[in-house]
């Protein structure tokens, strides 16, 4: 890997001291006030143009103007939010916030932002306007979607978008990123399914649910292998199927929660015509009534276009050598809700290694520190190439 910039590689310090305050005090999609506060009082401590707090809610924007005022506009976007996790990494700087934890690495995420924002305001060795975008409630899919409805392109206009996200498995100092879809669409379903309960033995008396559950329970698992054209990768889950209290009694109702995702965002529409139509078809067989609800506005597909995917991908063969760059990693069906962002304006979403750690939304989860100033320098780099000083 090529060696990090000094005046960046000077921060790592204070990087971890941010990144590990930030760990300890985790915060739930929508709930990030204090996350919100600190990352707003930074900005303004470093001289920024603008800071606006409450964007989407508790979002916060920073405004960078380089060396000759307002101009074309670049949005880099970092998340905020913790998830309702346990931690379990036994860490020095382990979440004060019991059940809370950064378990995706969000702390890790805002950091390199922050990192960036104070590094461009101390050079401003661009020209044009860079928004840098504090998002919150990226877990529950609601955070880039508020900002947008809180009009953050009419208040911010960039004309490209930038985010990125850590990946266990790939090195640190190592990123991937490619063109087309990058991580998965991704919507939820849940299937109520009503009978008449009785006595266990006398189950003939009764209109079973849970046999009619386990049908379709089963029924769902040949969706994406009959169903789907095999050409398109998609994943149907169900990850619920909760029933009845006792030994001896056939209860009235059965409840059924599952995930479908694909990286196609009709095929995840075909899906849900599917579960509909076993639904019904199951319903009629066993004599019960079956529900179907699925959240069919759901995360879209992160797709990075491809010029911009080019273009982050030439300028991180600068921050780290091409070797530690990977074009060919493969897409994922985790979701992202960058793809409202994306699908607002030409982008790419870029993963950067975070080594062995544990998986992502695990317990053991921790944010590799010696990530963080390579984060900053592509990110800085970025503003740079995308936005280049005149003379």
């Amino acid at each position: 890997m090529q060696p990090i910039p000094n005046s960046i590689a000077a921060m790592a310090g204070d990087l971890t001291e941010w990144r590990h305050d930030l760990h300890r005090h985790p915060e739930l999609s929508q709930h990030e006030k204090r996350t919100s506060a600190l990352v707003a009082e930074k900005l303004r401590s470093w001289g920024l143009d603008a800071v606006e707090e409450g964007v989407g809610k508790t979002g916060v924007v920073g405004v960078l103007h380089g060396r000759n005022g307002p101009g074309e506009g670049i949005l880099l976007r970092a998340d905020m939010d913790a998830l309702p996790i346990t931690e379990e990494t036994g860490a020095e700087h382990a979440s004060t916030n019991p059940g809370v934890m950064h378990a995706c690495g969000h702390d890790g995420h805002t950091t390199m932002l922050l990192g960036a924002a104070r590094h461009l305001a101390e050079t401003r060795n661009f020209e044009g306007t860079v928004y840098f975008c504090f998002q919150p409630a990226e877990e529950d899919g609601s955070g880039a979607k508020a900002m947008i409805d809180d009009a953050l392109f009419d208040r911010f206009p960039a004309k490209r978008v930038f985010g990125m996200h850590n990946w266990p498995g790939i090195p640190v100092g190592q990123f991937a990123v490619r063109p087309g879809p990058m991580m998965g669409a991704a919507s939820i379903f849940d299937i109520r399914v009503r009978g008449a309960g009785g006595h266990g033995a006398m189950p003939h008396l009764t209109r079973d649910p849970i046999a009619a559950g386990a049908h379709i329970v089963t029924a769902l698992n040949t969706i994406v292998a009959r169903k789907i054209d095999p050409m398109q990768p998609a994943v149907v889950s169900v990850t619920r199927f909760d029933a009845g209290t006792t030994y001896n009694v056939v209860p009235d109702e059965a409840l059924i929660w599952g995930t479908m995702r694909s990286l196609n965002d009709d095929v995840i529409r075909q899906i849900g015509a599917e579960i509909e139509r076993i639904c019904q078809r199951t319903a009629e067989a066993h004599g019960v009534e079956v529900s179907f609800g699925a959240e069919m506005e759901f995360h879209p597909a992160t797709v990075n276009d491809p010029a911009e995917a080019a273009f982050a991908a030439e300028v991180l063969d600068q921050v780290v050598g091409s070797e530690n760059v990977l074009r060919d990693h493969p897409p994922t069906m985790a979701a992202e809700d960058f793809a409202f962002l994306s699908n607002a304006r030409p982008g790419a979403f870029i993963f950067i290694g975070n080594g062995a750690s544990a998986p992502l939304h695990n317990a053991a989860y921790d944010f590799d520190d010696s990530a963080a100033p390579v984060g900053v320098a592509f990110f800085t780099k970025l503003v740079e190439t995308a936005l280049p000083a005149q003379g």
